[in-house]
């Protein structure tokens, strides 16, 4: 046997017995990964949810692992039912399909973190931040489910409802917040049928529906819908898909097999030591060539300095504003021909950037535009302050 081969095989031995003693000696690690999975009994799965679906909706429920548009193109005059969503971001073509049969009668129930805007443009809601704690308390607004919460103690989401038609009802509330913004449970009339959109997908998972006392909080929501078939779409497409459900790869099943995934990067370490040691074996020097170095940093602060010096705070305040409206249009499809308060209050919703800072920095604009009014070099350093912190810089 060659030394090379000698130094293969002690490499190996060493690898597989480091993988035993890892194997032998790790300790379980809590998967707190939101999977919304059926078949996973992690504390963010769907496992205990899949199995009493049937005692909460009537013993009435259909699972399908299609698409909504796949499902109704052959499901075209459907009766009035039921629709269970839960945490899937379907495409335009399936959220339109579901928008047909709520308007035909049916009720939709969404449980999602994030709402797809097909859907909020045409139900008329925004959805926004409204929870910055790590707990939060669920209450219904209905006085008969007063005794009924859940608290969320694990990652809860902080997304809520925030603009909302007069004709929506509000169901459900943050117990920390007292304001009609903080809604996370909703009714929507739509046609002749109804949406009931959650903010809060977790309330399904595994960890929550087994704590004691939470199960009436499922039974409380679930009980607006009728006593008819549901049809549940469940999570298996991706989320810009609405093709049917992937099917399983083979390397897919590797790695989801413990003992196959250990054996997968075992082959490849040892790949990768093979390939290691023929290239050193047969490497060669190669000749070292300078790379051309990019001044364009230098050169900008030059032209800055040149700016500074000719001391035209003017001139510069006006260039700044011109390629901060630039990005506004670019980045936010915002007309920026007027820069009034309407306009600034669509700034502050699609930046999520504190309103009074904005108008503040509208007014520097304006300023800059005008080719008469004074500008000093405190009002440049303001509006470059602002400007960063509306942009996120």
């Amino acid at each position: 046997m060659n030394k090379t081969l000698k130094i293969y095989g002690i490499l190996f031995l060493v690898i597989v017995g480091l993988m035993a003693v890892l194997e032998l000696t790790k300790k379980d690690v809590t998967d707190w990964r939101k999977n919304f999975d059926i078949d996973q009994k992690s504390p963010f799965g769907l496992y205990v949810f899949n199995q009493e679906v049937n005692s909460l909706l009537n013993n009435k429920v259909e699972k399908s692992k299609r698409s909504p548009f796949s499902y109704y193109s052959d499901h075209v005059n459907m009766p009035a039912h039921n629709i269970l969503v839960v945490q899937n971001n379907f495409g335009d073509a399936s959220i339109n399909k579901i928008l047909e049969q709520v308007k035909k009668g049916s009720d939709a129930f969404l449980l999602n973190d994030q709402f797809p805007k097909n859907l909020s443009d045409k139900l008329k809601f925004l959805t926004t931040v409204v929870n910055y704690e790590d707990k939060n308390v669920l209450k219904l607004t209905d006085i008969k489910f007063k005794n009924d919460s859940l608290l969320l103690d694990k990652f809860p989401g902080s997304n809520g409802f925030y603009y909302l038609k007069p004709t929506n009802q509000i169901l459900g509330k943050s117990d920390f917040y007292k304001e009609e913004l903080q809604a996370n449970f909703i009714k929507v009339n739509y046609g002749k049928g109804h949406f009931y959109l959650h903010s809060e997908p977790l309330v399904l998972t595994n960890y929550y529906i087994l704590k004691p006392g939470n199960k009436k909080y499922l039974q409380d929501i679930f009980s607006y819908l009728p006593v008819r078939k549901t049809v549940w779409f469940l999570n298996r497409q991706s989320a810009d898909s609405d093709s049917d459900a992937v099917a399983p790869s083979p390397m897919r099943f590797i790695l989801a097999n413990p003992a196959l995934r250990y054996a997968w990067y075992l082959l490849l370490a040892s790949l990768l030591l093979f390939v290691l040691f023929n290239v050193r074996r047969k490497q060669r020097i190669i000749p070292i060539i300078e790379v051309p170095k990019n001044k364009s940093v230098e050169f900008v602060k030059s032209i800055g300095n040149l700016y500074l010096q000719e001391g035209d705070f003017h001139d510069m305040m006006a260039k700044k504003s011109q390629y901060f409206l630039h990005k506004v249009r670019l980045e936010f499809m915002l007309e920026t021909s007027d820069l009034d308060d309407n306009f600034a209050q669509k700034l502050h919703l699609k930046t999520g950037k504190n309103l009074d800072k904005i108008k503040e920095a509208l007014v520097l604009i304006k300023k800059s535009q005008n080719p008469y009014s004074s500008v000093m070099k405190e009002d440049l350093a303001r509006l470059n302050s602002l400007l960063d912190e509306i942009l996120g810089q």
